[in-house]
C-alpha cells in the first residue's frame, strides 16, 4: 500500500494484514492489480483475520476522482458497510451500497482501496446510500470516518487498479447525474 501512495492520500498506518477480496467469476485483487470496471461491476466477497465476537467496518474508496492528477472529489465512497460481526459482510449494516470503478475516460488509472477497521463499539446511523445515488459519496475522507467512529488504524486492507472501459457507461447510466466515480 506504500507504493501505491494509498499512505499518505487516504491513511496514515499500514494496514496489519491483507483483506482476501474476491469477485464473481473468481476474480481476485492483489494489491494494486490491474482490474477492469467490467470485471468489478458486482459485489466481491472480502474476508480477514476476524474475531467473531468484534465488529467490523469495511469501507472502500477511489481517492482518485475525477483523476490521479486532479483528485478534486477525493474520496470518492465506493461501499460502506459497519457493524460486520466477525467477518460476515453479509450481516453488516450498509451504509453505502457497493458501486464498482467508473473513471471516466482519459482520466487514467484509479486506485479503489478496501479497508477494515475493528470497530470499538456498535456505530449507531440511519445514513444508507443506494447505488443509484451520488450524494454522500464523493468528498468524503477516510481519516474522518476513523475520527468519528474511533476506528483506529486499520487492520486489514488491499486495492486494485482501474481505467475506464465500455462498462463505465453503464455504470453511470445508473446516477442522476453524469458524474463518475
Amino acid at each position: 500500500m506504500d507504493a501505491g501512495g494509498i499512505i499518505p492520500d487516504i491513511i496514515d498506518t499500514k494496514p496489519g494484514t491483507v483483506a482476501k477480496v474476491v469477485y464473481p467469476g473468481d476474480v481476485k485483487v492483489e494489491l494494486g492489480k490491474e482490474l477492469t470496471p467490467t470485471q468489478v461491476k458486482d459485489t466481491p466477497e472480502v474476508t480477514w483475520e476476524a474475531d467473531d465476537n468484534s465488529l467490523y467496518t469495511l469501507l472502500m474508496v477511489d481517492p482518485d476522482a475525477p483523476s490521479r492528477q486532479e483528485p478534486s472529489y477525493r474520496e470518492a465512497l465506493h461501499w460502506l458497510v459497519i457493524n460486520i460481526p466477525g467477518n460476515k459482510v453479509s450481516k453488516g449494516q450498509v451504509v453505502a451500497e457497493y458501486i464498482g470503478s467508473g473513471p471516466p475516460e482519459g482520466t487514467g488509472l484509479h486506485r479503489y482501496v478496501f479497508l477494515v477497521f475493528k470497530q470499538e463499539e456498535n456505530i449507531s446511523t440511519d445514513k444508507f446510500i443506494t447505488r443509484t445515488s451520488l450524494e454522500g459519496r464523493l468528498n468524503v475522507k477516510t481519516r474522518d470516518y476513523i475520527a468519528k467512529y474511533k476506528l483506529g488504524d486499520p487492520i486489514a486492507g488491499n486495492y486494485y487498479e482501474a481505467k475506464y472501459d465500455d462498462f463505465v457507461p453503464s455504470l453511470m447510466s445508473q446516477f442522476k447525474s453524469n458524474d463518475h466515480v
